[in-house]
């Protein structure tokens, strides 16, 4: 006897991640601030390790138009995303970099509940928290000699600079939109 021919298999579940305007605008920042993150990397470093930061010029800019928890998942993403494209994922400078992230947004998460500070001030201390921990983690991981203390001022003194061309940056972003004719 012939046996009945197999069944053939259900056809495969298709999975519809249904996609919001939060996940394109995000996504739209977190590309734009890669953009930004690749070509600092192409940038030679002013002082060995230290890089002006512009890439935040746009987390900052995502923190005072649509909260933390969107600034967060754009400087995730570029961390992310720019470490594969740079070939450093999972590297000291990885390391380096996503910890001096997580430190920046605890401090501007904090500072955005507080609710006192605008682009300047989020620019200033998303800067010396990105450099504190960094420091931390240097020394933690990396250097753990007390030589490396002498290299904290210096490396403070151009956070806030840096912070303060970040957050100089990001109020003016705003004021030349407003500018702008409509398109």
């Amino acid at each position: 006897m012939n046996a009945p021919p197999p069944a053939e298999p259900p056809p495969p579940a298709v999975l519809r991640l249904a996609v919001t305007a939060e996940d394109q605008r995000i996504a739209w920042f977190a590309a734009l601030a890669i953009a930004v993150h690749l070509a600092e990397a192409a940038l030679p470093s002013p002082l060995p390790g230290v890089k002006p930061g512009l890439a935040n010029v746009v987390t900052l800019l995502v923190l005072e138009r649509h909260g933390w928890a969107a600034a967060a998942w754009v400087a995730a993403l570029r961390v992310l995303v720019g470490s594969l494209l740079l070939g450093t994922f999972l590297s000291p400078t990885f390391l380096l970099s996503a910890g001096g992230a997580a430190g920046s947004l605890a401090v501007l998460g904090l500072a955005a509940r507080a609710g006192c500070f605008g682009a300047v001030g989020y620019g200033v201390l998303a800067a010396c928290a990105h450099m504190a921990a960094q420091f931390a983690l240097a020394w933690t991981l990396l250097i753990p000699h007390p030589a490396l203390l002498k290299l904290l001022p210096p490396l403070m003194t151009v956070a806030v600079v840096t912070g303060l061309l970040s957050g100089i940056i990001a109020r003016t972003v705003p004021a030349a939109e407003a500018d702008a004719p409509p398109p």
